[in-house]
């Protein structure tokens, strides 16, 4: 199956692996990660999702290919995207572990994501510019959300290759790995915010994404609502006294 999942709890990654299309999702393939996403929503003991790509590449968009072959990706204002999770607002995060081309879909996919470990190989970008195959997974709006409307100009109307460092220094890649190593530090690295009090960090999230598009005071006030939440489940408590017995002062994450 080019689709699989393999789980080490709290960690639960996603793998892509059609290395003969580097890659590509077809509609089969696109319901199959719509699928994994949507049991790693109901899983329990998963806490944190990662997203990985095999053969040294990430995902190198739709497969174009399969629309010959009638498996072309589905194609309805309704249920998943194209590319299939890319509308889903799950309430647990995931980590894209970036290696070789994330370009197209694939980049869609990558921005869908919540953080970016990118390995020095990678290469992000909108090649579909090319083929007159329009962003249709959330590129158009979550690449000036993320980087600023002027540098996803540069990306969307040239549909040049950005490199790794090129989207660190703007703010697409949160981190930049060795090569070969992309999907190791993602679960470093989804180990430990799964080690957070989980409510709190979900809630904040959620808050985060919902400011878009709200004044500022509604944004504060949803904010507020989110973190009554928190504070209702009572973790703050607990936290509180591990501070007080000495965890975690002067900043430190070790404990």
């Amino acid at each position: 199956m080019p689709i699989y999942v393999e789980k080490d709890y709290p960690v639960y990654t996603v793998v892509l692996d059609n290395p003969e299309v580097r890659n590509a999702v077809d509609g089969i393939s696109a319901q199959q990660l719509a699928d994994a996403f949507r049991n790693f929503e109901r899983d329990e003991k998963a806490l944190v999702a990662v997203l990985w790509g095999t053969n040294g590449t990430f995902c190198s968009g739709a497969n174009l290919k399969a629309i010959e072959g009638g498996h072309g990706n589905r194609i309805d204002k309704d249920g998943d995207g194209p590319m299939g999770p890319t509308r889903m607002r799950l309430s647990k995060p995931v980590i894209a572990a970036v290696a070789g081309y994330a370009v197209a879909g694939g980049l869609e996919l990558a921005l869908w994501c919540d953080l970016r470990v990118v390995e020095r190989n990678a290469i992000f970008g909108v090649f579909c510019r090319r083929f007159g195959v329009p962003l249709i997974d959330g590129g158009t709006i979550r690449l000036p959300r993320l980087i600023g409307l002027s540098r996803a100009m540069d990306m969307i109307l040239t549909g040049r290759p950005v490199t790794a460092q090129e989207a660190f220094e703007w703010g697409l890649a949160n981190h930049i790995v060795d090569n070969g190593k992309s999907r190791i530090e993602a679960e470093k690295l989804a180990k430990i915010i799964a080690e957070f009090p989980q409510i709190c960090m979900r809630n904040d999230r959620m808050s985060a994404y919902q400011q878009f598009g709200m004044s500022l005071k509604d944004a504060m006030t949803n904010e507020f609502e989110w973190g009554l939440r928190t504070l209702a489940s009572g973790d703050y408590l607990v936290g509180s006294k591990e501070f007080t017995e000495g965890k975690g002062k002067h900043g430190t994450f070790d404990e």
